[in-house]
């Protein structure tokens, strides 16, 4: 192995000492390492870590492995599992609760009854050691969890579960940890215990509850987006300084920070975007180098002790990672790359294991004759991790590439068979008029999308007649900020300046040369409700276009809403378009985690409570059979509370004479609330995914047999699959 430490070269020391080149050299790895290896099919982490070795003081010795690499490799490593909490489906995650512990307990007690097995009679070892050695094999790292999120599954089933368990392997694990080494140190004892229960419950209860709030009251005062995500990041690391003084690894901070902050943070929102970026481009990428500076090659041809024992580390850890994962498989009859993805999650080795080892090399129980440290840990063990840590990962993230290409596949492969059925057709149209509901109205849009690949248009119309120059510019800029919103999360917004004798006939005639499915319309909360809301524009869209028409008043950030109150007008769930809006709204709890209350009649509510079997989100039904009566559930909005009113147009199936007074009690009595108004599409789209439900002849027929919802459940769950 060559090791440079030479001085001279144009002024440079090996190793680097200048810190603008060494970020700069960093950089080049993160940049190149990865396109270098995915010509032979090695996962971009892989490629990382083998950088990291390769450059680092056991390599070439370019790079050293000091306070800025640790801190920034903390920095990621928290990152990782802060990604993951933060990306959880909460309402997946609940349903699935008992399952993750179930994983939990697999994934913790087998490794942990192999490990000690394998360290008193394979390796000779203490019972002490051999506990705290099958502790490193129980806990595991999210190491491969960036490549699920890249292959854009992390909201699948078999993902869900298997964070919850790391939550709960790694915990017990660390527990383990602290046991261990007190009991080395004579200090277990009632005091302890006592001590790390209360410590853990004032920990999880100032996170779970404390943080959901703060963050609430911070994201309604505060709009500027590197506020925001400032933020965030001190909530992570506070979190993470909380579980350390708590008895517990950082690591746990983060993930529960992550878990706390899932609700005020969506998946489709422009600050994910940001989280994601800045973690996927510049911290995650030092942790993996860090890690990769650990590994030593020289011990393959100087220590053959050392191999032996990181061959039966590694044969252990793995053998147990996957017979965890296999059980999971069987119990809930999961599909071969469904147990992929849960053994590559939960297969790599790393944060926790070297905690522990480092931990465990550094308490002395005792001396040899010659008054060398005996260590609870020795150092084979130590080498041993280190290359533990690399085949773990290296299999890790193979293992989970395989099994997310796989269902990224198969999620591909349906898309393109409902496009082919004309299943797909989502083109949305975004009304841009006053400056302050853009940005909200551009996300309400993105979050309740139903399809990855929609289409979005973003449409000011300019009334030729009183044209003037100045309202041409203003209409340029708007549009302008509209697409840079949406661009901040990675969707495109076509924009369309319309010149047109007015309002209504330049939205009708956009709606039909781009064949828009659906509208939304922002509505500022100093606006005058109209009689009819937004007056002639409104009247006139609703006799002149079929499409969706979504009108959104704006008071807070979408985020920050606890509930959704959805009031559906009796015969609801037999318009034509009862399926596309209520996709939507489910959408937005799927992005948001926001709670929907449904209040309408039994058959509507039927059909809802199937479909919310097949999708669970945070729901809550209430029976309302008298439309007349809607002045009382307007009146049960609560401060942090969105309203959504699904309306009707004259002469459409569910209209109700009272609709025509709803704008007035929204006037009078939901003053500083988000609202939304629907009216639902009417049929005349040849594209329109429900023939049977899209067609005026067919209402006949579900009129007669409204307890057969099963067809129309089934077309809402196909909207709902990407």
């Amino acid at each position: 192995m060559v090791f440079l430490n030479v001085h001279g070269i144009n002024g440079l020391t090996f190793p680097l000492e200048n810190p603008v080149l060494i970020f700069s050299v960093i950089l080049f790895i993160i940049l190149f390492a990865p396109i270098i290896l995915n010509i032979f099919k090695v996962p971009h982490l892989i490629g990382l870590i083998i950088a990291g070795a390769l450059l680092g003081p056991n390599g070439l010795n370019l790079l050293m492995r000091d306070s800025s690499v640790e801190l920034f490799g903390t920095v990621g490593l928290l990152y990782i599992m802060f990604l993951a909490g933060l990306e959880i489906d909460m309402a997946d995650f609940k349903k699935n609760s008992k399952k993750s512990i179930i994983f939990g307990m697999y994934t913790f007690l087998i490794p942990m009854g192999l490990g000690i097995l394998a360290g008193l009679y394979v390796m000779g070892f203490s019972l002490l050691t051999s506990v705290l050695l099958a502790s490193m094999f129980a806990s595991h790292t999210l190491v491969a969890y960036p490549v699920i999120s890249q292959y854009g599954i992390s909201r699948n089933r078999a993902v869900g579960i298997t964070l919850g368990g790391t939550m709960i392997t790694d915990t017990l694990a660390l527990i383990v940890l602290a046991v261990v080494v007190g009991m080395t140190r004579g200090e277990i004892g009632p005091g302890f215990w006592i001590k790390l229960s209360i410590s853990l419950s004032l920990f999880i209860a100032a996170v779970a509850f404390l943080v959901p709030l703060l963050g609430r009251w911070f994201f309604k005062r505060i709009n500027d987006k590197v506020s925001q995500y400032i933020f965030v990041l001190a909530i992570v690391f506070i979190s993470a300084f909380l579980a350390e003084v708590a008895g517990v690894e950082a690591i746990i901070g983060a993930f529960m920070a992550g878990l706390a902050l899932n609700r005020l943070v969506p998946n489709t929102s422009p600050l994910m975007n940001r989280v994601e970026f800045v973690g996927n481009a510049l911290f995650i990428p030092f942790f993996l180098i860090g890690v990769g500076m650990l590994i030593d090659f020289q011990i393959l041809f100087t220590n053959l002790e050392a191999i032996l024992v990181a061959i039966v580390m590694t044969v252990t850890a793995t053998f147990s990672k996957f017979a965890a994962a296999w059980l999971t498989q069987k119990t809930f009859r999961f599909t071969t790359d469904e147990r992929r993805i849960i053994f590559g999650l939960s297969n790599a080795q790393a944060a926790a294991t070297l905690a522990a080892v480092l931990v465990g090399y550094n308490v002395i129980i005792g001396e040899t004759e010659t008054g060398a440290p005996i260590r609870l840990l020795n150092e084979n063990i130590l080498n041993g991790t280190i290359l533990m840590i690399l085949i773990t990962c290296t299999i890790a993230s193979f293992v989970a590439q395989k099994g997310a290409q796989n269902i990224a596949r198969g999620t591909a492969s349906s898309s393109d068979s409902e496009k082919n059925k004309g299943l797909n057709q989502e083109r949305i149209l975004i009304t841009i008029s006053h400056p302050d509901t853009i940005e909200e109205l551009v996300n309400l849009a993105i979050t309740s999308k139903a399809k990855s690949n929609a289409a979005f248009y973003g449409l000011n119309v300019i009334a030729q007649e009183g044209f003037d120059p100045a309202e041409e510019r203003n209409a340029k800029k708007a549009l302008q900020r509209a697409a840079t919103v949406a661009a901040a999360t990675d969707t495109h917004l076509n924009e369309l300046l319309r010149y047109d004798l007015n309002v209504v006939n330049g939205i009708t005639n956009v709606v039909r040369e781009q064949k828009i499915t659906d509208i939304f319309m922002g509505l500022h909360h100093k606006s005058k409700l109209a009689g009819s809301l937004l007056g002639s524009i409104a009247e006139g869209l609703l006799s002149k276009c079929h499409a969706t028409i979504y009108i959104y008043r704006v008071f807070q950030p979408l985020a920050t809403n606890k509930r959704f109150l959805i009031i559906v007008p009796p015969d609801g769930e037999k318009e034509p378009g009862f399926a596309f809006w209520l996709t939507r709204i489910w959408k937005l709890a799927e992005n948001t985690g926001v709670k929907l209350v449904f209040f309408g009649t039994e058959n509507t509510l039927k059909v809802i409570d199937k479909l919310h079997k097949k999708h669970p989100v945070p729901v809550d039904f209430r029976r309302f059979d008298d439309y007349e009566d809607i002045l009382i559930l307007l009146s049960e909005t609560g401060p942090d509370d969105g309203l959504i009113v699904v309306m009707s147009r004259k002469n459409a199936v569910s209209y109700h004479s009272t609709m025509s007074r709803i704008p007035k009690y929204l006037k009078k009595y939901v003053k500083k609330n988000n609202f939304i108004i629907i009216y639902p599409r009417q049929y005349g789209f040849k594209e329109a995914v429900l023939n049977d439900f899209g067609n005026p002849s067919h209402l006949d027929f579900l009129s007669e047999n409204i307890e057969r919802f099963d067809s129309l459940v089934d077309s809402i769950s196909r909207l709902l699959r990407k």
